[in-house]
């Protein structure tokens, strides 16, 4: 008994710093140009980007990634007269917004593409969570006063979406946006990682819908439950669990640290399966 308590205090001591160090050293080798081809093609978030159903540089792996969401049927056209939906994504560790080796940037090149001008959408870090609630509220201020009224707050249509860091950063944006009497349609948690003095176990009751995807391998694994904070109010569409053991999943878009000691972490953020339920979702919202 006493062994395996050491053992917990032990992981719950060593496992942040494998976040860290992984995270790091992906961010590190970003800054010193180990980008790949494709992130000659980032663009200013406001021009249409090259997506990723389109790139011919893409690593397979990344490419592979959303290979089943670059298949799906156009979209059906959004009406004129429905207010925009705004999309938000969050990335995790310290990976940078505009990073085109996670397939999260990705996802958010091909939704532009896919809704054009009915949606809004922007990828964040994890760490800049106020910067996007005051993106967020600049969109929803359609009289342009300065200040949200009743009824631009009650007309909100949001989702929310990220991987590890970035889900704990969702649902903590998610309280944020309730908070100010904001509305959320959708969060979407991708192995779901608490960043330090954030709870993303419990959903607040301003979100309509939520479903968690998570997987128990390796040294970091997802949440693997989360609950509504008010049940009448929200709708926990699932805890859905990945496996990896059978099914291995392409990681060549990350570095070699993050393939070795973290991998089953960055395989459910790669699994296309993943990111084709997450297309069907918000298919199912606009």
């Amino acid at each position: 008994m006493r062994s395996r308590m050491r053992d917990r205090h032990y992981w719950k001591f060593v496992a942040p710093l494998f976040v860290f160090a992984a995270t790091w050293h992906m961010s590190l080798s970003a800054a010193h140009g180990q980008a790949m081809p494709l992130a000659d093609n980032i663009q200013p978030l406001s021009a249409r980007a090259a997506t990723i159903c389109e790139q011919t540089s893409a690593p397979p792996s990344l490419k592979d990634a959303l290979r089943q969401v670059c298949l799906r049927k156009p979209a059906v056209r959004i009406d004129a007269s429905t207010p925009k939906t705004i999309i938000i994504g969050f990335v995790g560790g310290f990976v940078k917004r505009d990073d085109p080796k996670h397939p999260e940037v990705q996802f958010a090149a091909y939704l532009r593409d896919r809704y054009a001008s009915g949606i809004h959408v922007e990828v964040f870090s994890n760490h800049a969570g106020r910067e996007a609630l005051r993106q967020v509220e600049r969109l929803l201020d359609t009289d342009r006063d300065g200040a949200l009224s009743a009824t631009e707050k009650r007309q909100a249509r949001i989702i929310i979406y990220g991987h590890s860091w970035g889900a704990s950063e969702t649902v903590s944006f998610a309280r944020d946006l309730g908070q100010r009497g904001i509305p959320v349609l959708l969060t979407i948690q991708v192995d779901s990682i608490a960043k330090p003095g954030q709870k993303d176990s419990t959903i607040p009751a301003n979100v309509a819908s939520a479903v968690n995807f998570y997987q128990s391998g390796g040294f970091l694994h997802g949440r693997s439950e989360i609950l509504a904070a008010d049940p009448a109010h929200t709708k926990i569409i699932g805890n859905v669990q990945m496996s990896y053991r059978n099914h291995p999943i392409n990681c060549d878009n990350y570095p070699w640290f993050a393939r070795t000691f973290n991998k089953p972490h960055h395989e459910i953020e790669n699994d296309p399966r993943v990111w084709d339920r997450l297309a069907s979702l918000i298919d199912s919202e606009l």
